[in-house]
């Protein structure tokens, strides 16, 4: 047998299988939950990916920003000018910044209380929680309290949870979960963050 009838033969094989598990999936008759960790660049930069695909099939799509404050980012840009997301910064920044738990806490709390309300209105394919993770992190949300509002959203909702350090729990209890694994950062080579690159 020739090496172009070994691949075909492979590949027909492989086409099959394919089939087969496509044929055998099910649609869930819900949104799914996504979780995006890992200690590498692109948890949000990926989710901020499956906002445009999302928007490209017409659905409805917002985000919560639990620790980016103020910092002019361009996707929040470019969804502003597009005025198809609604886009909610609830932090205050980066922890090391605001060095006050208390207030640390009390916006972590008020960002969580705006997601668990979009959540479970009906109105939103999809709503990220954009750095969620971090908050969970430190302790300013608990863990199962985050899992209910995820439990209790409208069945047509789709939720992404970004941020370094995912609870175990809400590994376990998502649909998808993806760690970024950093191999080499610009940062650690004494280069800052890049506007339109970074951030």
């Amino acid at each position: 047998m020739s090496d172009a009838d070994t691949h075909k033969s492979k590949m027909q094989k492989l086409q099959a299988e394919q089939k087969r598990k496509i044929a055998e999936a099910t649609d869930p008759g819900r949104g799914l939950v996504l979780v995006h960790t890992g200690d590498g660049k692109g948890k949000s930069s990926s989710a901020f990916g499956v906002i445009t695909r999302a928007l490209g099939w017409g659905h409805k799509v917002a985000v919560v920003q639990f620790i980016k404050g103020k910092w002019v980012s361009g996707e929040r840009q470019f969804f502003n000018k597009l005025g198809s997301v609604d886009w909610h910064t609830m932090g205050e920044g980066f922890t090391w910044d605001t060095q006050d738990k208390a207030r640390d806490i009390a916006a972590a709390e008020a960002a969580f209380d705006k997601a668990s309300e979009l959540m479970s209105s009906g109105d939103y394919d999809l709503v990220v929680l954009d750095e969620i993770n971090i908050a969970l992190r430190y302790d300013y949300l608990s863990v199962d309290a985050v899992i209910e509002a995820l439990k209790s959203r409208s069945q047509r909702t789709s939720v992404i949870l970004t941020g370094r350090d995912a609870k175990s729990e809400l590994c376990d209890y998502a649909d998808l979960v993806s760690e970024m694994r950093e191999v080499k950062h610009p940062f650690k080579s004494g280069i800052k963050a890049q506007r339109g690159i970074d951030f």
